[in-house]
């Protein structure tokens, strides 16, 4: 297949080139198919794929089952130009070849064509790709319904411009059962009644027209209890008098209802809207939306924060209008109209009107002309910034369009009007790239960064977007949070600062961002005066709450902010009152909404603060708000409820670093160390467990006295993440010891007695570790004591351990604890991979995986990935293993940890060299060690990196570095006594005694890993290639003989003698001393 053209106006439809049909099977395939096809050319996200594909039930690891999916998207139509990038995919194929796409580019060649024949004939084309309903293969998806609506109705909307073209040409009474079976269909839509009527009168029945109209008005009154609009009511009355005029011919009518005929004294449509001076970035969805609001309803406001670009939306958006309004688009501007000041007015001045003009008015007020002047004409005013004169403005409006039925408003303001009848449309900010900052290219898919390279390029001639600049870029229009003035303000600081300088001064964003045009409003020149308009609007009340709630990171709750912000008094009509008038922000996640302020309006906010005084009160109130929900929760989090707990914690994350470090700032430690104690667990099950390191070191270095239960708890925390990866096994030894000094033996917190097991095995080994793990299993906590029997199976011996980890399994599935569900799922898969169950143990570690990624343990879903990507090598399905590990490197990326990346390096390189390519196991080998040698990590990790060296050296014929990577690697795995890792080690000496000849001291190799080990590990390609050549090397039987000998004589000794004499057979095969260096150093 060389390309694809894809249909979605009716049931999927995908051709070759050839024009053959292609079948997709499967109904997400569709899906997926079709929404990349609705933005052709276009990056889709891909959490609005998995949206569109699963809605609210997504699967566990709905990324890696993405993934898939577009590997057999890509498998079914080879010839289909499917792009990945990090944050989504991108159908690369022209526009054209998708129906929906071809379709709207017929239809406005057509508009354009200049006359009537021309624009019937076009449309008439345009609308014969439509083969049935729109998106057919979704029509039960809420995920496509404002797709499905928009298409359907840019194809009503084209066929009501045919037929008004065909009316026009005088063919009315060939369309009359057309029209009928339309208005059947949609009865309420009055442009295609009018249509309807004009048709029937044509067509010589005006009773039959009358009648149709009838019907409309009962329909209109019981459907939506309103009467027929003025343009239709002025039609019917044309048809009682038989005044109907012809047909007449002009041009198409834009999706405006088809206005009133107009007397022959009126004034060709005009308007008073200035052109842009500079190009319109973005927003063509807005501006459509808005345009479809105003021809449905008389009265549309839009609402947003001051330099949200409210006055140009509008603007564009009724500009498109003037030629279907007869009397005219009026933008009337109310920012120099103070308060109290005749509004009326200053409309009668936007419409240039004379005294002399004026109808007469049954009063003489200036009110009561404008409604004369207006009574009788079909005119649409723009009410541009209501907000100042906000109920000066909600009046004039409700009486106007309660006088004047031809007339429509469009207004601007900060908070909706709120009359009846208005329709309010957010303007929200420009669209925004991801935290993770992607290549230049995918930064100008947003609209905010190419905002901010277009006014750029005018400053400063030549300014582009480079991979470069791209991030700071990125960091600029998120830190400006997507607002159009804000944005232009920093391009023009473009002309003599670069993207990085700009970027690093927007912490002083008021000092910066000055300078607008000097034509601007006075409130519109610099960022500071923006929101300085709109806080002097403010009652002192609606201040109070503003400020106060800025302290919080990301906005609150109702309940917080009656905490923080009002003295523990109900504060939520001030917050609603904000939300109104563009201040605050709603975030309704289907819990509990929260009002979250945008970054500029916080910092405002913050510095308010300080000016009253308040800060350190505020704080306070914060901390202990943030401290108590930590406190709540903690003791759920090990509970079947988690997920709801991690949720209410995971809206204030960034409220605990503030919260702790303001602590910190102001000298409290104990505050600082009990907040840090309380989100311990929420930080490890959530994958910030880096953060929640860094944040507990700080509070515990603070100066000052605190509470040592609460002190030993963070301490045993500490611990807890650094066996996770973070910290060597010296400062896990000292914090330990901390823990228990300050305990006194008090092991009251779970953590406590978790990390006291710890100690003991570290002071004392197996046997200590063992019984303190048994004491578990009669604790109160029931996830405790599942804990407790994990950890004692795992000093079992291998052949021992399935049973009891079953065990464990089973109670903490019993307390619906997903993390702990998850630990003994990989326990069991390790168990089960070793020995050779590979199918069975890759079920565990999916299973483990949608576990994990429930709760967000990130580090661990990645080594999981990691491990399920080898898996599934190993099962021959190489390319699900590189999705799988592909996903997993993407996710890596964003870790905070370099050891879970690194760690996933080594998978990489594994898995590479089982693949043959040397060089990419090289390069993954190369990024992990380089990424080791940034921090401090157990010297385990160094001795996989040796003996993948030593690997890739024998692979490469050089047996003299492999036999000193190998040294290196068995020195430290024999010092460590890592089973895992001694086992790897082992196999690794195995294939250098293969490699130099000594097929029998590798089988003696093969099996101490059963002395020491418990047995070989099946979970690699190596040992299974190992065993193969040396049955291959000395035949089966010779090879089971030296096997059975060389397991009794290490059977019969104890562990030190048996490492002894495994230390000797390797210095032996490898010809020098394995002492192994420092970890981290060069072998």
């Amino acid at each position: 297949m060389r390309a694809v053209r894809i249909g979605i106006l009716g049931p999927l439809e995908v051709r070759a080139d050839d024009d053959s049909s292609v079948y997709v099977a499967g109904a997400r395939l569709r899906t997926l198919l079709i929404a990349l096809a609705l933005a052709p050319g276009r990056l889709v996200p891909i959490a609005q794929l998995i949206d569109g594909i699963w809605g609210d039930q997504p699967p566990a690891g709905a990324a890696n089952a993405l993934q898939a999916l577009v590997s057999r998207l890509r498998r079914a139509l080879p010839g289909l130009a499917l792009e990945s990038h990090p944050s989504g995919y991108r159908l690369a194929l022209d526009p054209d070849a998708v129906d929906a796409a071809r379709f709207e580019r017929a239809a406005a060649a057509a508009r354009s064509a200049g006359d009537d024949a021309a624009l019937e004939d076009g449309l008439r084309v345009a609308l014969a790709l439509w083969r049935g309903p729109a998106l057919l293969d979704v029509a039960k998806s809420e995920y496509f319904a404002a797709a499905r609506t928009r298409l359907e109705e840019l194809r009503l909307t084209a066929t009501e411009d045919r037929v008004e073209a065909a009316l026009r040409l005088g063919r009315g009474a060939a369309l009359t059962t057309e029209l009928t079976t339309l208005v059947a269909e949609y009865p309420l839509r009055e442009r295609l009644v009018g249509q309807l009527l004009r048709a029937l009168v044509a067509a010589g029945r005006p009773a039959a027209a009358l009648a149709a109209y009838e019907r409309t008005r009962e329909a209109l009154a019981d459907e939506l209890g309103t009467d027929p609009s003025a343009e239709l009511t002025a039609l019917h009355t044309a048809i009682l008098r038989g005044e109907l005029p012809p047909p007449s011919a002009g041009p198409a009518s834009a999706p405006m209802p088809a206005p009133a005929p107009a007397p022959a004294d009126r004034p060709a449509p005009r308007t008073n809207l200035r052109a842009g001076l500079t190009s319109f970035v973005g927003r063509d969805a807005d501006v459509a939306q808005v345009r479809a609001l105003v021809g449905e309803y008389r009265l549309t406001t839009l609402t947003g924060p001051g330099g949200s670009g409210k006055t140009r939306l509008a603007g564009e958006a009724s500009r498109g209008l003037v030629e279907a309004t007869p009397d005219g688009v009026w933008m009337v501007e109310l920012a120099p109209v103070g308060p109290g000041a005749d509004l009326p007015a200053a409309v009668l001045s936007a419409l240039d009107l004379r005294d002399q003009m004026f109808p007469a008015a049954p009063d003489d007020n200036t009110a009561g002309r404008l409604v004369a002047v207006l009574r009788s004409r079909a005119a649409l005013l723009v009410l541009d910034n209501c907000e100042h004169v906000i109920d000066a403005a909600a009046e004039l409006a409700e009486r106007l369009l309660g006088e004047c039925p031809g007339l429509r408003i469009l207004a601007t303001s900060r908070e909706p009007l709120g009359i009846t009848g208005e329709a309010v449309w957010p303007v929200e900010p420009l669209a925004l790239p991801p935290e993770h900052d992607g290549a230049a290219g995918d930064l100008l898919a947003f609209d905010a960064v190419r905002l901010l390279a277009d006014r750029a390029r005018a400053a400063r001639p030549g300014f582009t977007v480079t991979e470069t600049d791209a991030p700071a870029v990125a960091r600029i229009c998120r830190a400006l949070d997507g607002m159009p003035l804000a944005i232009e303000l920093a391009a023009a600081r473009l002309r003599t600062m670069t993207v990085e300088q700009l970027a690093a001064r927007l912490d002083d964003r008021f000092r910066l961002l000055t300078g607008g045009s000097r034509t601007a409003l006075p409130r519109h020149q610099t960022l500071r005066a923006v929101v300085d308009w709109s806080w002097g609007l403010l009652p002192e009340r609606e201040r109070v709450v503003l400020r106060r709630l800025a302290v919080f990171a990301h906005g609150a709750t109702a309940e917080a902010a009656a905490r923080v912000c009002g003295d523990g008094a109900d504060v939520l009509d001030e917050l609603i009152a904000l939300s109104d008038k563009s201040l605050l922000m709603v975030h309704d996640d289907g819990d509990t909404p929260r009002y979250a302020m945008l970054e500029t309006i916080k910092a405002y906010g913050l510095e308010r603060l300080d000016d009253a005084g308040e800060r350190d009160t505020v704080r306070r109130a914060h901390l202990g708000y943030v401290t108590d929900l930590v406190e709540q929760a903690e003791p759920h989090l090990r509970r079947a409820e988690q997920l709801q707990w991690l949720r209410r914690l995971g809206a204030v994350h960034d409220d605990l670093a503030v919260a702790l470090r303001g602590a910190v700032a102001a000298g409290d430690a104990g505050a600082a160390v009990r907040l840090a104690t309380g989100a311990l667990w929420y930080w490890w099950l959530s994958g910030h467990r880096a953060e929640g390191a860094e944040l507990t070191t700080e509070a515990l270095a603070a100066p000052g006295e605190g509470d040592d239960i609460v002190r030993a708890t963070a301490y045993a925390g500490l611990a807890m993440i650094a066996t996770a990866g973070l910290g060597d096994e010296r400062e896990v030894r000292g914090w330990i010891d901390e823990a228990e000094r300050l305990s006194r033996g008090n092991r009251t917190n779970p953590l406590l007695r978790m990390v006291g097991g710890m100690g003991d095995f570290m002071k004392y080994g197996d046997e200590i570790f063992t019984e303190s793990m048994t004491k578990l299993l009669d604790d109160e906590d029931p996830w405790v004591r599942a804990l407790g029997r994990l950890n004692q199976a795992r000093l079992l011996p291998m052949a021992d351990r399935l049973a009891p980890c079953e065990l464990a399994l089973a109670e903490f599935r019993g307390t619906g604890e997903r993390w702990g569900i998850s630990f003994a799922l990989t326990t069991l898969a390790d168990l089960l991979a070793r020995q050779g169950d590979l199918a069975g143990a890759l079920r565990h570690y999916e299973e483990a995986a949608g576990a994990a990624g429930q709760v967000g343990t990130t580090e661990d879903l990645v080594f999981m990935r990691g491990k399920e990507a080898q898996l599934r090598w190993l099962l021959g399905d190489a390319e699900g293993s590189a999705a799988t590990l592909a996903w997993a490197d993407r996710e890596a990326t964003g870790l905070a940890w370099p050891d879970s990346v690194a760690g996933l390096a080594l998978y990489g390189s594994d898995l590479a060299r089982w693949a043959g390519d040397l060089g990419t196991a090289r390069s993954e080998l190369a990024r992990a060690e380089a990424l080791l040698t940034t921090i401090s990590v157990h010297p385990l990790f160094w001795a996989m990196v040796y003996d993948s060296r030593g690997h890739l050296a024998a692979a490469g014929g050089d047996l003299a570095t492999a036999g000193s990577e190998r040294a290196a690697a068995a020195g430290l795995a024999l010092t460590v006594g890592d089973e895992d890792v001694i086992g790897r080690v082992l196999v690794g000496l195995a294939d250098h005694a293969l490699r130099v000849g000594r097929p029998a001291d590798a089988a003696w190799l093969l099996a101490s890993t059963t002395a020491l080990t418990g047995g070989l590990d099946r979970s690699r390609a190596e040992p299974v290639a190992a065993e193969t050549a040396v049955r291959a090397a000395l035949g089966d039987e010779t090879a089971a003989e030296l096997t059975a000998a060389a397991e009794r004589e290490l059977a019969d000794l104890d562990a030190t003698t048996a490492i002894s004499r495994v230390r000797e057979m390797a210095e032996s095969v490898l010809g020098r001393p394995v002492t192994g260096p420092e970890a981290g150093g060069t072998a």
